[in-house]
């Protein structure tokens, strides 16, 4: 499931402090960088409902910035979400001069509740809410896209098997097929002026409101028909 970054970050990329700072020395300015950027870090990730924390953060060369008043703008990545390493740059301005370009690497963990399975759950097993747990978890490539709630999970089948304590993400599950490729089908269609109601047969499965592909009996042709329920499908006339 994807996550989507509030609309805010989409459109913003860049977060500018501009209220002048008190004059610092060199050796001063990797704290005000560092609380700069989980600032902006925070910020990034409110209201996703994750425990953020900036496990690493390397701030290269702080001692050549000059001494006085420093305005800092952050860019990072279009494409990040809010964890895991990223290099961010660090625009720092004196007088709207930039005078350093600073790359900074952070590595940031985010928890998030995550619906993991208690047991082995088998290709084609029906999952059940005794099967699954919500956790919290940290948020990885490979489990960014895990469900968050027991709901999204229960009454689907595994579409692979899903080994116990492993986060279920939306590519590993399947809703319940109504009707399973082979099966003879009621193909109905109906518009203002005509009703129709053909046998066929499934070429492809699908649960209700999917598409799948039926071959009409009468014209021997296949054609794509949305399913109504166990033994119905529906054609646009």
């Amino acid at each position: 499931m994807k996550r989507i970054l509030p609309s805010a970050f989409l459109l913003i990329l860049t977060l500018l402090f501009i209220v002048p700072r008190p004059a610092l020395s060199g050796s001063d300015r990797e704290q005000e960088i560092r609380t700069i950027v989980t600032t902006f870090v925070t910020s990034r990730t409110a209201g996703m409902g994750w425990d953020v924390t900036i496990r690493r953060m390397a701030i290269p060369n702080v001692q050549k910035l000059p001494e006085g008043n420093i305005e800092y703008e952050i860019v990072a990545p279009k494409q990040w979400e809010g964890w895991g390493n990223v290099s961010i740059a660090i625009l720092a301005r004196q007088k709207d001069k930039v005078v350093r370009n600073i790359s900074v690497q952070i590595d940031v963990e985010a928890l998030a509740d995550t619906v993991v399975t208690l047991r082995q759950l088998d290709h084609g097993t029906d999952i059940t809410a005794a099967d699954l747990v919500v956790q919290k978890r940290e948020i990885t490539q490979s489990s960014h896209l895990a469900a968050r709630k027991v709901d999204e999970v229960t009454g689907k089948i595994a579409r692979t098997t899903i080994r116990a304590n492993q986060p279920v993400c939306s590519d590993m599950i399947e809703r319940v097929p109504l009707i399973k490729s082979g099966q003879t089908v009621t193909i109905i269609g109906e518009n203002e002026v005509l009703k129709i109601s053909v046998a066929g047969i499934a070429h492809s499965s699908g649960a209700v409101g999917d598409i799948i592909r039926v071959k009409n009996m009468t014209s021997l042709k296949e054609i794509p028909a949305r399913v109504i329920d166990a033994s119905t499908v529906q054609v646009a006339l």
